[in-house]
């Protein structure tokens, strides 16, 4: 079986951030869809090894920020590739909290998605979250989403190994 025919599933990519009490998180993901639009409704799949899972599943809220084709590494790579267990991945990023009290980020990003979350799917490694959208907002309508084909050819973007299609090297 060749795994890597599910790199050709197209994805964008997005920034998920959460609180927890006055504590904030976030983390790069490509696994991100509306799934209804009345109520607009969104699916996120997170990590249960993640910081950002144990915020979402304490809080019941998310954020969706959307990251754009402008960004570069420096801009997203520090949400992927290490935790805010012991690392603030806000300290050199223009934010503003949410009226859900999350975070989202304003530099290069598209826009931003707020949503509570009403109901949990277990799926076995990660925790689908299902949310109501909140609230939204474009920021820039002059730029275009990023797309996971773009992250890994152009900016040469890594997996982590919590990623929902992480794959071992062979």
């Amino acid at each position: 079986m060749d795994l890597t025919t599910l790199f050709k599933v197209t994805y964008g990519m997005y920034i998920v951030s959460s609180k927890k009490g006055e504590k904030i998180n976030a983390q790069l993901s490509n696994t991100v869809v509306q799934i209804s639009p009345d109520p607009a409704t969104m699916l996120i799949s997170v990590s249960k090894n993640n910081l950002t899972h144990e915020f979402i599943e304490e809080s019941g809220i998310f954020t969706i920020s959307i990251v754009s084709n402008k960004c570069e590494m420096k801009d997203i790579g520090h949400f992927g590739f290490r935790t805010g267990r012991d690392f603030d991945k806000f300290k050199n990023s223009e934010y503003v909290l949410g009226k859900n009290g999350a975070p989202y980020i304003r530099e290069k990003m598209i826009g931003y998605v707020e949503c509570e979350v009403i109901r949990t799917i277990d799926s076995d490694s990660h925790t689908i979250f299902i949310g109501i959208v909140t609230d939204a907002a474009t920021l820039n309508t002059d730029l275009e989403p990023m797309t996971y084909d773009f992250y890994r050819k152009e900016l040469h973007g890594k997996l982590s190994k919590n990623a929902t299609h992480y794959q071992e090297e062979k």
